[in-house]
C-alpha cells in the first residue's frame, strides 16, 4: 500500500496526505516506510532478526521457535516464543518436517517374552528408573550400519550406543554395557524396555540383564506406541542426521553418529527438562543432591 501511495505522488502528483486520508492510513506510517524507521524498537527488531537467522543456520535448520527462543534467552535476550515465531515466518525460516522410517525389528523366534512393566507409562520420577532401547540403521555407500542405543527417560540422555554391520544380540549388549558403565557399573532394578526383537529375547542378552539385575520389559509385537520414547528419539535422529548427511563409508557414519549423539546429549534442549540439555539436567540433579 505504501508503494502505491508513493507512486500516486511521484507519477500523478497526488499529495501523499490526500492518498493516506483516502486509504485510511496515517501519514506517520507512510513516512516511516518512505524514510526508514530509525526508532530503537525497529533497531532492536533488526538485531533480533539477524540473531535468529544466525542461530537457525548454526543449528542447520533443525530448530523451531521454542528452541531458538531458549537459545536467545541464554544470550541475554528477553523475547517471547510468539515473537520469535513471527520473525522466523518473516524470514522464511522453518524447521524441516519429520518423516517416519521403516523399523528394523525382527521378532524373536522362541516363546520367551518379558512382561510389559511400563504399560505406556513412559515418564520416570528420576534417572536410572526406566531405560528404553531399540535399533535402527544408517545408510552408507558401503552398505548399512546398524545402531543400537539405550536412553534414560529420566534425563533424555542417550547413555549407551553401539554400531556394527550386524543387527544382533551382540550389538544390543554392547549398547547396554556402555550404558551401565556410564552409570558407574551397577544399576540394580532399572527397567529396560524394548520391543520383542530377537536381539532382546536372545539368551546372550537375557543373561546379561540377569547378571546386572536389570529388569527386562517388552511392549506388544508390532506396536510402535509401546516403545514411543525411543521411537521419538529415532525420529529426531532421522530428522537431524540421516536425512541431511550422506556417508560414503561406514567409518564416516560411525564418526558422524558418535558426534551427533555427543552434541545431542550436551546441547539438545528438551521442554520436559526445562529447556536444558540432558547432561546439564543431570548436573543440576547432582548439584541438588550435593546441597
Amino acid at each position: 500500500m505504501a508503494a502505491f501511495i508513493a507512486s500516486q505522488g511521484d507519477g500523478h502528483g497526488v499529495p501523499h496526505a490526500v492518498s493516506c486520508r483516502a486509504l485510511g492510513v496515517s501519514r506517520s506510517w507512510f513516512y516511516k516506510w518512505r524514510h526508514g524507521d530509525a526508532s530503537p524498537r525497529r533497531a532492536r527488531r533488526e538485531r533480533l532478526k539477524a540473531e535468529v537467522r544466525r542461530l537457525f543456520e548454526a543449528h542447520k535448520g533443525k530448530r523451531g521457535s521454542p528452541m531458538i527462543t531458549a537459545d536467545l534467552y541464554d544470550l541475554g535476550w528477553r523475547v517471547s516464543k510468539n515473537t520469535v515465531a513471527a520473525v522466523m515466518a518473516e524470514l522464511g525460516l522453518a524447521a524441516r518436517p519429520k518423516k517416519r522410517r521403516k523399523g528394523t525389528t525382527r521378532p524373536g523366534k522362541g516363546r520367551w517374552r518379558a512382561p510389559d512393566l511400563v504399560k505406556r507409562d513412559f515418564p520416570a520420577a528420576g534417572i536410572n528408573q526406566k531405560w528404553y532401547g531399540d535399533g535402527t540403521d544408517i545408510d552408507t555407500d558401503e552398505g548399512k550400519l546398524y545402531l543400537d542405543s539405550v536412553l534414560d527417560v529420566g534425563s533424555r540422555r542417550v547413555l549407551g550406543f553401539a554400531l556394527g554391520e550386524h543387527h544382533d544380540a551382540g550389538l544390543a549388549y554392547g549398547a547396554l554395557a556402555v550404558a551401565v558403565a556410564v552409570r558407574g557399573g551397577a544399576v540394580p532394578g532399572v527397567i529396560f524396555h524394548t520391543d520383542q526383537g530377537s536381539e532382546y529375547t536372545a539368551g546372550l542378552f537375557r543373561a546379561a540383564c540377569q547378571r546386572l539385575s536389570i529388569c527386562q520389559s517388552m511392549g506388544r509385537p508390532g506396536s510402535a506406541l509401546d516403545n514411543a520414547v525411543i521411537e521419538s528419539w529415532h525420529s529426531t535422529l532421522e530428522f537431524e542426521l540421516r536425512r541431511l548427511e550422506h556417508f560414503a563409508t561406514r567409518a564416516a557414519a560411525r564418526a558422524g553418529v558418535a558426534a551427533w549423539i555427543e552434541d545431542y546429549n550436551h546441547h539438545r534442549r528438551h521442554s520436559s527438562l526445562g529447556r536444558v540439555s540432558p547432561v546439564d539436567y543431570e548436573r543440576s540433579l547432582a548439584g541438588k543432591d550435593a546441597a
